[in-house]
């Protein structure tokens, strides 16, 4: 089976799963945060719409200077989870698209990210979307969770039921 095929039903697990988080984030709590450290609820959101695009990246680029020069590049900025949903859907589709077409070849291919010309890590590509889309996803997602506890929306069922969905 190729490394693709495997990979395909997770990540539209882990996307479908992501989408049903992000849209039970509450307009009206879009700047709450839970402590004065954390992000607030729709930065949160927004990286969480923003991250699949990197597996649309990883597949067809050699690396990703999130830096260059310095001065870090702006992702795109979501007001509302209407806006932050169509974000997702798109970066999914992309990423999806990238994935269905990718190579066992082209998956075992090292990707680099890089903060002003400098490597922070080196992976085949496989790993980065493994680790740094669907991982990260998931931690992030996760994050939402708890956000959501806290101010009082129903945590979706993910991998079972919730405390707030029972069957």
């Amino acid at each position: 089976m190729p490394l693709n095929q495997a990979l395909l039903p997770e990540f539209d697990h882990e996307m479908a799963n992501t989408r049903k988080s992000i849209e039970r984030a509450p307009d009206a709590k879009w700047t709450w945060k839970p402590h004065e450290k954390s992000s607030q609820l729709g930065a949160l959101v927004t990286h969480l719409a923003n991250l699949p695009h990197w597996s649309a990246d990883v597949l067809t680029s050699e690396n990703f200077d999130f830096a260059p020069g310095g001065k870090m590049i702006e992702s795109p900025k979501a007001a509302n989870t209407k806006e932050a949903l169509a974000l997702f859907d798109k970066n999914v589709a992309a990423a999806r698209a990238a994935l269905a077409a990718a190579t066992d070849e082209q998956l075992m291919k090292t990707w680099s990210l890089l903060q002003n010309g400098k490597p922070l890590f080196t992976m085949p590509r496989i790993a980065v979307v493994r680790s740094m889309v669907l991982n990260h996803g998931i931690h992030h997602r996760a994050q939402l969770g708890v956000y959501l506890r806290l101010t009082g929306v129903p945590v979706p069922a993910i991998y079972g039921p919730s405390a707030d969905e029972q069957p």
